[in-house]
């Protein structure tokens, strides 16, 4: 079984929100962080505080090139491959398909669907060379950050769920493909969980507020993270492929 304080996790969108407690849970742990994000202050500022388990990379996630970054930092800085990455960076649009602000379509696109696949694609091509001769002993994990509304279809989310879909689908693809060859694939769908995902969607505030009284207590950014860290530190001939994270009360969707 992997011994999980050696292992290397890169964590796309570790600035803000669920990949920054997702970082912060696993450098808790033991683990070493290499972090992508667009603000390279913030992750300055989580290097002085994190200390030499955490290496920031700034640049968009949806960067080939920022990208290929990350694998070549996680050698560079900690020695070896990363057997963690969690496709984590994306960003929401609010409104119905006859409101959306389609202005953002392309962004959106590009960051939750175009980044995501280049990022599991090239994990996926390193993780199963090392499984050749590292699993059943060690594992090998992509966890990828879905959406509840990637799983029932919501009118008033509508764009940014469709691009969920289209995530949900590669997760189980990628799971089908290089499962079989010891490398995990794990779909991590959370429901509300008030972060700075609402201001970036333009959700209003008397939405949000509404949220809180429909649904709360709602979950914070470090529980989602406790069920990632759930989901790695498994045995490694144990997959978790699709979990659903949402507050107690929150029926729909």
């Amino acid at each position: 079984m992997n011994d999980h304080k050696k292992r290397i996790a890169i964590v796309t969108g570790a600035t803000s929100g669920i990949g920054e407690a997702t970082a912060r849970k696993f450098i808790a742990g033991g683990m070493q962080v290499v972090g992508c994000g667009r603000t390279k202050e913030k992750l300055v500022a989580l290097e002085q505080e994190l200390g030499d388990r955490f290496y920031g990379v700034a640049g968009d996630a949806s960067n080939e090139e920022v990208l290929d970054r990350l694998f070549e930092a996680a050698h560079e800085e900690f020695g070896r491959e990363a057997d963690i990455v969690v496709a984590n960076a994306g960003r929401g649009l609010g409104g119905s398909v006859r409101e959306a602000d389609l202005a953002q379509l392309k962004e959106l696109i590009d960051l939750n669907i175009t980044g995501t696949t280049y990022l599991i694609q090239k994990a996926a091509q390193r993780m199963v060379e090392i499984q050749k001769t590292a699993f059943p002993e060690s594992a090998a994990d992509i966890v990828i950050i879905g959406s509840v509304v990637g799983r029932h279809i919501s009118p008033f989310s509508a764009v940014y769920g469709a691009s969920k879909f289209a995530v949900h689908a590669l997760a189980e693809a990628l799971r089908r493909d290089v499962g079989p060859q010891g490398v995990r694939v794990s779909l991590v769908q959370p429901g509300i969980v008030i972060s700075g995902f609402q201001a970036v969607a333009n959700y209003s505030d008397e939405l949000v507020d509404s949220f809180h009284e429909k649904f709360g207590p709602l979950p914070e950014c470090s529980d989602i993270a406790d069920a990632i860290h759930h989901v790695v530190t498994l045995p490694p001939h144990i997959n978790i492929s699709d979990i659903v994270v949402r507050p107690t009360r929150q029926d729909y969707p």
